[in-house]
């Protein structure tokens, strides 16, 4: 994952704000998030791993009143072990928690409940069964990974949702082994899969993800499989031309200004032929004018001088 760049200018829409966090993933987010809401569902929200913030301010916008958003992060913090030091040093330089909280204050009037610690500490500061919808971002490692997946498995309550990133990634290796072990070994069942990240459950996955085929079956821009392996139904999702999904403005957005039109060029006047001398026009006037006969005398008196 590079090391995308801090700016210090506002954000003025969500895409301005530095991370990574496709479109599809987004429609994926809101759509969870929006059927939690519209089937009463209650918990809390967190996410481990916020980097700048793209994705909690989504996940922001669908806080309820009464509930709780929580973000842990090490945000250029020590961190616990020599190879987590050293990831962060590679990806994630440019992450300070200053930056973090001006980008959700672009877009909402007060901050989640941050947390600048390893992520080992979330059990410590989140009480067991709170969680409806939990999103894992944070180090890529094996060891922190499989600490993650189980804290949040006593976090979540029945029927919450998980959301892990970089599951099937390249250079994530151990971010594969530990969730696909989680699926096999530590009871948790997936829902579908992006090309970024595993939304899956604990609870019951298929009322879930027969809604999400529905939905997703609708839409022209996403590709869709459904695939069976080791007793798990995968549901693939992938992005065909998808754009970024409408998301509110934040408070630095500046409408841009219609530029006016430019007018077309005049065009230059056409170059008159080229002729020989020219009269006086007082005098090709004064000719025209005069009668025929004394026209035809004057043109005879011109052509004997010539």
């Amino acid at each position: 994952m590079a090391n995308a760049q801090q700016s210090t200018t506002p954000p003025g829409e969500l895409k301005d704000v530095p991370g990574w966090f496709p479109p599809l993933d987004q429609v994926l987010f809101t759509w969870f998030l929006e059927r939690q809401e519209a089937n009463g569902f209650q918990g809390d929200l967190l996410e481990l791993g916020a980097y700048m913030g793209k994705s909690a301010i989504l996940a922001g916008h669908h806080l309820r009143d009464g509930e709780k958003f929580t973000v842990c992060d090490l945000f250029g913090g020590e961190a616990p072990d020599g190879a987590n030091k050293a990831e962060t040093a590679k990806s994630y330089s440019s992450l300070t928690r200053q930056a973090f909280e001006r980008n959700y204050l672009s877009f909402h009037d007060e901050l989640p409940t941050v947390i600048e610690a390893p992520t080992s500490v979330i059990s410590d500061k989140v009480d067991p069964k709170t969680c409806r919808f939990v999103h894992i971002d944070a180090s890529h490692l094996y060891e922190h990974v499989y600490g993650d997946i189980g804290a949040t498995r006593d976090i979540l309550v029945p029927d919450g949702i998980v959301v892990l990133d970089d599951f099937r990634s390249e250079h994530t290796p151990g971010v594969s082994v530990a969730v696909w072990e989680a699926v096999l070994n530590r009871g948790l069942r997936p829902i579908c899969l992006s090309t970024q990240k595993l939304y899956g459950t604990w609870g019951d996955p298929e009322p879930v993800q027969e809604e999400l085929l529905a939905m997703l079956r609708e839409r022209t821009d996403v590709g869709l499989s459904v695939q069976e392996a080791a007793g798990h139904r995968l549901v693939r999702a992938r992005a065909q031309g998808m754009k970024q999904p409408p998301f509110p403005r934040s408070k630095h957005y500046v409408e841009p200004v219609p530029q006016p039109a430019k007018a077309a060029p005049a065009s230059a006047p056409k170059p008159r032929p080229a002729s020989g001398p020219r009269r006086p026009l007082a005098r090709r006037i004064a000719v025209d004018l005069l009668p025929p006969v004394v026209t035809r005398a004057v043109r005879r008196a011109r052509t004997s001088r010539a």
